[in-house]
């Protein structure tokens, strides 16, 4: 039963860990908590509900989901999830880093959030929706775990994405300028870097990220309209957890918020796993005040 619970955290944390890198993206290069972010994940996922009832003839899919229709879907979920950042970003966040009153951006994201709600609810409805048609038969991969094959579709997919993610980083010019503008954005600006090219990237990297956890959870658990606003808090913890502004540390900390909450359920019960996450990420913090993988000042 451990090991299955298991299975079922990591399943979760690298749900929580895809979202978790945008919000760190977002507060390391444009020093701002983004509590919209949430509704990002909301809307990936119901871009991909359109797009999968689309090529499905307006059918839901089977229990098997994955296959070129479904990741069409997502890229297609991912590049309206970039361009709805880039259009926030625009009409609300840029005016606002003008003034240079970071409380405003914050302040200003939970309105965001709250009007992308609603606006969820108005376009698609309240009532949860699904993927498939059928029930996703689990099945023993190794002794005591069980998992769908959807369930191992999520964690293959988010691995490819968090090394394409690394790699991106690390590898590629402009990768070297997102980490050079987090670092010091004056400096990176007097090198010649264009730092407003960074922060559009930002964004779509951040919203397409954002947007694939969104699908990820749809098609493990559902799709709602709630979704991203409950989803939010153990990102934020995730990421505080790992080190704000370590992308490497928003994976970590996903990971332990997701198996933190996971292995809780057969000890104290499903309704306290946020108590928990949030718990062990307080514990944790006093050791390591700057997160596990945080800079050390």
């Amino acid at each position: 039963m451990i090991a299955q619970y298991a299975a079922d955290g990591i399943v979760l944390g690298v749900t929580l860990a895809l979202g978790a890198i945008g919000l760190t993206l977002t507060y390391n290069i444009l020093r701002f908590a983004n509590f919209a972010h949430g509704e990002f994940l909301t809307f990936g996922a119901y871009f991909a509900l359109v797009f999968v009832s689309f090529l499905a003839g307006g059918q839901s899919l089977g229990p098997l989901t994955f296959g070129w229709s479904f990741l069409a879907a997502i890229a297609c979920a991912v590049l309206l999830t970039a361009l709805l950042a880039l259009i926030l970003d625009w009409l609300l966040y840029r005016p606002l880093r003008k003034s240079d009153v970071a409380v405003a951006l914050v302040i200003a994201s939970f309105g965001a959030s709250l009007m992308l709600r609603n606006l969820v609810v108005f376009v698609w409805g309240s009532q949860p929706e699904y993927y498939t048609r059928g029930i996703a038969i689990a099945r023993e991969i190794m002794p005591g775990v069980r998992l769908s094959a959807n369930e191992v579709f999520v964690v293959l997919l988010t691995a490819l994405l968090m090394l394409a993610l690394h790699l991106f980083l690390s590898r590629t010019l402009l990768g070297k300028q997102m980490r050079a503008v987090s670092d010091n954005p004056a400096l990176a600006q007097v090198t010649g870097i264009d730092v407003r090219r960074v922060v559009r990237w930002t964004w779509i990297i951040g919203g397409g990220l954002a947007a694939v956890a969104g699908v990820m959870f749809g098609l493990t658990v559902q799709i709602s309209p709630e979704m991203g606003f409950n989803l939010i808090l153990p990102m934020f913890a995730a990421a505080i957890l790992g080190g704000i502004g370590s992308v490497y540390g928003a994976v970590l900390g996903g990971l332990i918020i997701g198996l933190a909450q996971s292995l809780s359920v057969p000890l104290i019960g499903a309704e306290y796993k946020p108590a928990v996450a949030f718990g062990l990420m307080f514990l944790i913090l006093l050791v390591y005040p700057k997160g596990i993988l945080g800079e050390k000042s």
